[in-house]
């Protein structure tokens, strides 16, 4: 019996249960195909990954000032997607999400400014998006192990 058919039908104890049964039932349903058009779609998917990774390179390269750190939203809009598929389309492709993309690109960029000694540390800070140092040193400190000053001081004896 359908929702529709069962909702006329509220006569005895069971009535509440059931519905609400069908209706996981439903819930069910939508999230096995939500999840499933990840695994029938993987060449589209890839693309989309594609897409996703070119524009992401293409934020971190197109200046050296970034300013502002992009989020899932950001890339979602460019490409036409929803956030949460969005979110999730990079996790079937690389096991990672759109989320863990996004700081690793950013550590890279991080890297290579920081290795280069042709700026302070603040301004490169300030480039990467960053409001303050210390917020830096600790994304560098969470990502690498070491924090900004410290990856910068490995490189100052070559």
């Amino acid at each position: 019996m359908d929702i529709g058919k069962e909702s006329h039908f509220s006569t005895d104890t069971f009535f509440h249960a059931i519905i609400i049964k069908q209706i996981e039932l439903l819930l069910n349903y939508s999230n096995r195909f939500y999840h499933r058009q990840f695994l029938t779609r993987k060449q589209a998917g890839n693309s989309l990954f594609s897409n996703f990774e070119s524009l992401l390179n293409l934020y971190f390269e197109e200046s050296e000032a970034i300013f502002k750190i992009p989020n899932v939203g950001y890339f979602a809009e460019r490409m036409n997607i929803s956030r949460n598929y969005h979110s999730d389309m990079p996790r079937s492709t690389t096991g990672k999400s759109t989320q863990q993309h996004i700081p690793q690109k950013l550590i890279e960029k991080a890297k290579v400014l920081l290795s280069t000694l042709e700026r302070n540390v603040s301004e490169i800070t300030y480039n990467l998006g960053f409001e303050y140092l210390q917020s830096f040193h600790k994304f560098c400190k969470s990502k690498m192990n070491l924090s900004s000053l410290e990856f910068r001081a490995s490189f100052s004896y070559i």
